[in-house]
């Protein structure tokens, strides 16, 4: 996968990028990045990237040529179209439904604003996908844009080196994942659950079903809503309810 930047502020990325699973990936070949300044591609005298809305308002809006102008630099040296996305508090909230999509790509792009938003005719004419990664207003898109890469390159294959590790991730089943125990057995009088130790395999898993489908009732119900439960699922969800 290959992944291009659009952003006035390429060194924000680098402490995510240059460490840990993100380095490792590059290393591997899993993918490559590049930053895109779109201030590079202005045709404005004094390098503005930016304007006053017509009609009047607080702040400052995006102008189209320099993003439709890097945009367009880089669909010139694709080889296909690559999918568009754009960083935005009115897009499509995130998910990991939406990460293992976006990581079946060969090529991303990602938009990242600041100021007070973008010219509309960014959105309609550039963009596939418009991405929220929540109900609330950051000073720009690069973090939301940190946040979309790192949860897609960690499910790209061998990121991760073990290849169960994605699938068990809480939200991957539609749930929250199941608590999680490592040594020491007994910690200053916390002790791990016996099943964990009693090496019966179809135990351990019925317990770690049960305790992520617990942890989803308990902490994220709306999760549960429409999902189609086994005989067992919904005596166990009955349980709890009467309890």
């Amino acid at each position: 996968m290959h992944i291009d930047i659009l952003t006035l502020f390429p060194e924000m990325f680098d402490g995510v990028l240059q460490n840990s699973i993100m380095k490792r990936a590059q290393e591997q070949g899993a993918f490559s990045h590049q930053y895109v300044n779109f201030r590079d591609y202005t045709e404005n005298k004094h390098n503005k990237v930016d304007d006053y809305p017509y009609g009047g308002g607080a702040g400052l809006v995006l102008s189209p040529q320099p993003i439709f102008d890097s945009i367009q630099s880089i669909k010139d040296s694709a080889e296909k179209p690559p999918r568009v996305v754009l960083l935005c508090p009115q897009g499509e909230p995130y998910s990991q439904q939406k990460a293992e999509e976006l990581s079946e790509e060969d090529h991303l792009v990602f938009i990242c604003g600041h100021y007070e938003g973008y010219d509309e005719r960014i959105r309609q004419e550039l963009v596939t996908d418009e991405i929220s990664i929540g109900d609330y207003v950051l000073t720009g898109g690069e973090l939301g844009a940190m946040v979309v890469i790192d949860s897609v390159v960690r499910l790209l294959p061998g990121v991760l080196g073990n290849e169960q590790s994605a699938p068990m991730d809480s939200f991957s089943s539609g749930l929250l994942e199941h608590p999680h125990y490592t040594r020491p057995a007994d910690f200053r009088g916390h002790k791990v659950p016996d099943v964990l130790l009693s090496g019966n395999h179809a135990k351990i898993d019925e317990w770690r079903h049960y305790q992520s489908l617990k942890r989803t009732f308990e902490r994220r119900p709306d999760l549960l809503e429409g999902r189609e439960l086994s005989a067992k699922e919904q005596s166990w969800l009955d349980e709890w309810k009467n309890s």
